[in-house]
C-alpha cells in the first residue's frame, strides 16, 4: 500500500511517503531559500518521494524563529522559491510548503547555537496570546484583537505567494508551540476575551487563519494542517480536542491532518509523550476514526515494513519520513526494493534504475 496513488483535490501523489518539513537554519540574510535547499531537498525526489514538504517557513518577519529560517513575505523570496519549486518538479516529485509564525518562540538563536533569546530586530516585537513565554525565553506582548487582522493578512499573502511560486500543497503549522498552537493550547493562553477560555473560543483565531488561507489558496490545490495533536500525557491539548478541532478543520477545508504532539515546555519531563518507532501514529489512528479525516502519521517510522504495515491497518494515509531521510535521500525507492519480490529497479529514475539493473543481475 506503500506505493499506491493518492489523491488530493486535483492532486495525485505516486506513493503514500511525504517527507516531513524538517528546519535547517540555513536561509539567506534575506530569509530567501538558496542553492543549498534546492539541492537538499531534490535529492528527495531523485529518491522517489511522493510529497516533498519544504521546512516551516515564516509568513512575516517577526514570526521567525530565528534569523536564518526562510520566509515568504518578499517578492525575493518568492522568486528563490519559484526557481525551487521548478527543481524540485524536473527531479520528479510535488512540493508542499509549511508556512507558520513562531508566536513566542521567536527570536532565538539556532538549536546547534542552543536556543537563546535574542533581541527582536526594531520594531517586531515577540507576540502570543497571552503574556505566558517560554522558560528561559522572551516575554510576549499578548495579541489585540485589531492585530489578528493583520497576522490573518501575512497567512493570506503567503499563500498567494505560495500559489504563485508553484507550490502543489501548502501546510498550515498549528503545532509545537508556535503562534496557532499557543492560541489552542490552555498552557499558554488564558485570555479572558471570545479568543480564550473555552475550546471554541481557543480555537477561533486559528480557524480563522484556515479560512482566509483556504479562500486565497486555489480551489483545486490541497491544504494540510499540522497539528500538535496532545501537549502531553493528562496536561494541556488532549486528543479529545484535537478531535473537535479536526472536524471544524474539515468543515474549512482542509484536506490532510498531519499528526504530531508536544512543542509545550511542560512542568514534568514524565508527562511527554514517550518517544519509540511510531510514536505518533495513534494520534493519527485517533483522528481519522473519529472524523474520517485523511490524516499522516509521523514520528520515529524508518522502516519500510513498519510505514506499510501503518497503512495497511487503516492508522494512517500517510506516512511522514523525516531523520531518516537525511540518513538515507533513497529511502523510497529502497523500500520499493524491499516490499516487492524482485527489485524494483523500474521505481528508479530511469537514468539510475537503468544501470543499477544491470548491476543486480547475476555474472
Amino acid at each position: 500500500m506503500l506505493f499506491e496513488p493518492i489523491a488530493l483535490r486535483e492532486l495525485t501523489l505516486e506513493n503514500r511517503v511525504v517527507v516531513s518539513p524538517m528546519q535547517t537554519y540555513s536561509a539567506a540574510q534575506d530569509g530567501a531559500a538558496t542553492a543549498w535547499h534546492t539541492g537538499h531537498l531534490a535529492r528527495f525526489a531523485l529518491g522517489g518521494a511522493g510529497l516533498v514538504m519544504v521546512e516551516a517557513t515564516a509568513v512575516s518577519s517577526e514570526g521567525r524563529s530565528t534569523e536564518a529560517d526562510l520566509g515568504i513575505w518578499t517578492d525575493l523570496q518568492e522568486s528563490a522559491f519559484r526557481n525551487l519549486v521548478e527543481s524540485v518538479h524536473a527531479c520528479g516529485a510535488p512540493v508542499g510548503l509549511q508556512i507558520q509564525h513562531a508566536g513566542r518562540k521567536a527570536s532565538t538563536t539556532a538549536p546547534w547555537q542552543g536556543f537563546e533569546s535574542v533581541t527582536p530586530p526594531p520594531g517586531q516585537a515577540v507576540i502570543g496570546p497571552t503574556d505566558i513565554g517560554v522558560p528561559g525565553g522572551h516575554v510576549p506582548q499578548p495579541i489585540l484583537e485589531k492585530d489578528m487582522d493583520r497576522l490573518i493578512e501575512a497567512y493570506r499573502s503567503a499563500a498567494l505567494r505560495a500559489d504563485r511560486a508553484g507550490f502543489d500543497l501548502i501546510e498550515i503549522h498549528m503545532a509545537h508551540g508556535y503562534l496557532l498552537h499557543s492560541f489552542l493550547s490552555p498552557l499558554a493562553n488564558n485570555r479572558q476575551d471570545q479568543y480564550g477560555g473555552t475550546l471554541e473560543n481557543r480555537m477561533r483565531f486559528p480557524l480563522r487563519v484556515v479560512e482566509a488561507v483556504r479562500q486565497a489558496w486555489p480551489a483545486e490545490k490541497p491544504l494540510s494542517c499540522r497539528l500538535s495533536c496532545v501537549d502531553g500525557i493528562g496536561i494541556g491539548w488532549s486528543i479529545e480536542e484535537s478531535q473537535v478541532l479536526a472536524s471544524a478543520l474539515l468543515s474549512a477545508g482542509v484536506d490532510v491532518i498531519d499528526c504530531s504532539s508536544g512543542g509545550m515546555v511542560l512542568p514534568r519531563k514524565d508527562m511527554l509523550v514517550p518517544r519509540g518507532p511510531g510514536f505518533q501514529v495513534p494520534f493519527a489512528k485517533a483522528l481519522k476514526s473519529t472524523t474520517g479525516a485523511t490524516v499522516m502519521a509521523v514520528g520515529g517510522i524508518t522502516e519500510a515494513n513498519h510505514a506499510n504495515d501503518i497503512l495497511l491497518r487503516g492508522d494512517a494515509d500517510l506516512v511522514a519520513i523525516g531523520r531518516e531521510m537525511l540518513v538515507n535521500p533513497n529511502w523510497v525507492v529502497s523500500a520499493a526494493n524491499q516490499l516487492y519480490a524482485s527489485h524494483s529497479w523500474s521505481r528508479w529514475p530511469v537514468p539510475f534504475g537503468w544501470w543499477l539493473a544491470r548491476r543486480a543481475r547475476p555474472h
